[in-house]
């Protein structure tokens, strides 16, 4: 069973020095938007927390799904904007509670990042908006049939000269390579590699 998350948890969160930089900037910030009419729409949450005074960002796994491009991707959550969302932050919300059964209510969304669209072409035209958001730590995280795995990663880890990896991806004969993170025994590239690489600056002193 879950249990509400504490609001004083969240106060204490959001005056973190960390993440009170992170608000001003994001305030001051005009994200860039991605248009592309043949694309369709999605949105993504880089959700925050403090824990033991250090920020930590979700990462989930998805679930190995036929059909789905990002089958095994590491990700945040979010997904497809859907007709009866009325913005892609209703998307991000909705699409959050749905995979981790995280309701972004008891935490505060920031802001948003940069748009962005996948640079690989094996995959569908989409355009992917990144939201910010900060919860409570003592929040519950139910995944979904959709999300084999959910990851809590120290803010300042993804820093360190350890985590920085490198993807090959192959396709036919062709190789492409990407700069990675490591999560873990996991690998974070593509369109979450470079949300949080948007993120990164935005949190440094």
């Amino acid at each position: 069973m879950t249990h509400p998350a504490s609001p004083a948890l969240l106060t204490d969160a959001l005056a973190h020095p960390t993440l009170q930089r992170l608000q001003q900037r994001l305030a001051q910030r005009v994200p860039q938007e991605a248009h592309d009419e043949g694309a369709r729409t999605a949105a993504v949450v880089a959700v925050l927390r403090v824990r033991e005074a250090l920020p930590e960002l979700l990462f989930i796994k998805r679930a190995d799904r036929a059909g789905d491009p990002w089958s095994g991707h590491m990700a945040f959550p979010g997904g497809r904007h859907e007709p009866a969302d009325t913005s892609l932050e209703m998307t991000a919300v909705r699409e959050t509670w749905e995979e981790v059964a995280l309701d972004l209510r008891v935490g505060r969304l920031l802001g948003r990042l940069d748009d962005l669209a996948p640079r690989n072409v094996t995959l569908p035209p989409i355009v992917i908006r990144p939201y910010v958001a900060v919860v409570p730590h003592d929040v519950t995280l139910v995944p979904s049939e959709e999300v084999a795995a959910t990851f809590w990663m120290p803010i300042d880890r993804l820093g360190h000269a350890d985590a920085q990896a490198e993807y090959v991806l192959h396709h036919g004969e062709a190789r492409a390579r990407f700069p990675a993170f490591r999560v873990q025994e996991h690998i974070v590239w593509g369109l979450t590699e470079r949300i949080v690489r948007q993120l990164l600056p935005l949190l440094e002193p």
